[in-house]
């Protein structure tokens, strides 16, 4: 797996982690809830794990849902690119627009691997979403 696609992705959810620890506070150990303390101990191990394991895409797919579900403040701030990364349920938070967006992303970047050429996975998704 390229590991500029993993340092990309790391990069997202330890923003989304940072931001996640700033939201809820877990300062007093007796207020905190147990889904809040769960949330943040997901997000950390994600940001941190080795990552493309199954452990990892069941995690992930737990901890943005529950975002979505139960930390409304929270999910303006999750990258679309997550939603993609994990897949799954993460899916149902996508348009299909979007979704074919980054199915061609995905086909490029495998296109490139299968035939050894180096892909520049931010410019690319930069020039397919219009960012440039």
């Amino acid at each position: 797996m390229n590991s500029q696609y993993i340092h990309f992705h790391r990069s997202l959810l330890q923003g989304l982690q940072k931001i996640a620890h700033s939201a809820i506070d877990t300062s007093d150990q007796q207020t905190a809830s147990e889904d809040d303390l769960e949330l943040l101990q997901n997000l950390d191990y994600l940001a941190e794990c080795d990552p493309f394991t199954d452990t990892f895409f069941s995690t992930g797919q737990q901890a943005l849902c529950r975002i979505v579900a139960a930390y409304p403040h929270l999910a303006p701030h999750i990258p679309r690119d997550l939603f993609w990364l994990f897949g799954g349920d993460c899916l149902h938070y996508m348009p299909d627009e979007e979704i074919e967006i980054y199915q061609q992303l995905d086909e490029r970047r495998f296109e490139a691997e299968h035939n050894n050429i180096d892909f520049d996975y931010e410019k690319e998704r930069a020039r397919i979403l219009g960012l440039h």
